[in-house]
């Protein structure tokens, strides 16, 4: 890791994508200053004042800086199994694709969860992702418990700020699960080691770039007392719950448990303020309702309804409740790239494709920009990331618009990325006050060797 310096001064911006708590708006022509790892203004002709003295100044003309983007669910050991023509949702019913992806992951090692998280992490940087909550749910058991670990040994190496969902599968595939049984936990198991990575990485100081998250994999694949003990344990240890709710699984729960998932989960607590679902695809009105109600929150990945085409997620539905909603990639099973900003403009446009068919209207596109930074933050329990304000993290990521690219889009930075959408990386991202991706590196890295590393780790395992 290279030494930077402790304040930057990125000046003349074109546009800050700016947020005070009431909403993000759009600063023309300013600068905004960092020191460690807070932002410490935003405002115009910061270099005379005498904040700036010491810093590293950067030429921010033509640039679009946003908030750094929230990513609120993904599996990054799924990226060994990307652009797989054996493993095509459309040549494959959902049931034997499950029988076939399953052994699949349960052949990973403890260096392809290391390297196939560093791979997801790198591309989520290049495309402006300052934080990065991944669902960790596959433990083979030759992989050993450390696999969380590595996880976060990857993002200490690119300095992403990382929230890792200590995942889990308890039932037998015997009992109804889709889980071999070489991926299997117990259920004290899975407690023990959430309490150890808990004790041992989670920060819940301002800036902190470690948490846990308690994160049983699904209800499906899990005995009750799992979510029950997950529950025990998370409020014991004040850190945020998720799982997967509402991709398909509604009528197995109601058949085992006389209730469908959503009120399943709350009866056991899994719901409230301090946790949030994944997906929501098939959840009714009435049941969008009652996770308002209850505070709980849902990520959103729109890019794997192209593969899985059952439902588009009823987002202005859940929009009008005023259901908390972040955004998320999902894994490379599901979909094959780690590009939160890409799903930005893929959730604008699948909901424009349906706008008909739903009871309300598709949220303006600067409502996906927020659903990646300040939605997100709120999924993962932060008031000090999401949005660029003095005192907030300096988590951010710069476009340089002066390409053709733009021409003709630069009116309104706030809804380029879902309308418009960006192809290319960054010109630079930020995380904590430290440049982690600038001009096509990583500052003091190789990518070159990593990539090379990571391929050599992928070689090992027979698919």
């Amino acid at each position: 890791m290279v030494t930077q310096p402790t304040r930057y001064l990125l000046r003349g911006a074109d546009a800050v994508i700016v947020d005070d708590g009431t909403g993000q708006t759009v600063l023309r022509h300013v600068d905004l200053l960092t020191e460690g790892p807070a932002i410490l203004a935003i405002g115009p002709n910061l270099s005379a004042t005498e904040e700036a003295t010491g810093a590293e100044v950067i030429d921010a003309s033509g640039w679009f800086v946003y908030p750094g983007l929230v990513n609120t669910h993904h599996h990054f050991f799924q990226t060994f199994v990307r652009n797989r023509a054996d493993l095509d949702w459309t040549k494959l019913s959902v049931i034997e694709w499950l029988d076939r992806i399953y052994p699949v992951f349960s052949r990973l090692n403890e260096d392809c969860f290391y390297h196939s998280s560093l791979t997801a992490m790198a591309e989520l940087i290049k495309h402006g992702c300052t934080t990065a909550f991944d669902h960790q749910y596959c433990f083979p058991h030759h992989a050993g418990k450390r696999l969380i670990d590595r996880q976060f040994e990857a993002a200490d190496l690119l300095g992403m700020r990382f929230h890792a969902g200590r995942g889990g599968n308890t039932l037998p595939k015997s009992e109804g699960s889709t889980i071999p049984d070489e991926m299997l936990e117990t259920t004290d198991e899975f407690i023990a080691d959430c309490a150890r990575v808990i004790d041992t990485y989670h920060d819940a100081a301002p800036f902190s770039m470690r948490q846990v998250v308690v994160a049983p994999c699904q209800p499906v694949n899990c005995y009750r007392e799992t979510f029950v003990e997950s529950v025990a344990l998370a409020r014991d240890r004040g850190v945020m719950m998720h799982t997967h709710v509402g991709e398909g699984e509604s009528p197995v729960i109601a058949a085992r448990h006389g209730m469908r998932t959503v009120d399943y989960c709350a009866e056991l607590g899994f719901a409230g303020p301090d946790a949030f679902y994944a997906h929501g695809w098939e959840l009714s009105h009435a049941e969008l309702a009652r996770m308002a109600a209850d505070g709980t929150g849902l990520s959103h990945c729109p890019e794997p309804v192209y593969l899985v085409g059952a439902e588009v997620t009823d987002i202005p539905a859940m929009a009008a409740l005023n259901l908390r909603i972040g955004l998320g990639c999902d894994g490379a099973a599901s979909n094959d790239n780690s590009n939160l900003m890409h799903c930005i403009h893929s959730g604008y446009m699948l909901q424009c494709l349906v706008a008909a068919t739903r009871s309300h209207p598709v949220p303006e596109p600067a409502a996906f920009l927020a659903y990646a930074t300040t939605g997100g933050a709120s999924l993962l329990g932060r008031a000090d990331i999401g949005r660029l304000a003095p005192g907030l993290a300096a988590d951010l990521f710069a476009i340089d618009t002066r390409r053709m690219d733009y021409v003709g889009t630069r009116h309104n930075p706030l809804s380029l990325l879902a309308k418009v959408g960006v192809g290319m990386t960054t010109d630079m991202t930020m995380i904590n006050g430290r440049i982690v991706w600038r001009k096509g590196e990583f500052p003091g890295l190789d990518e070159a060797k990593l990539a090379a590393e990571a391929e050599a780790a992928l070689a090992t395992v027979q698919f």
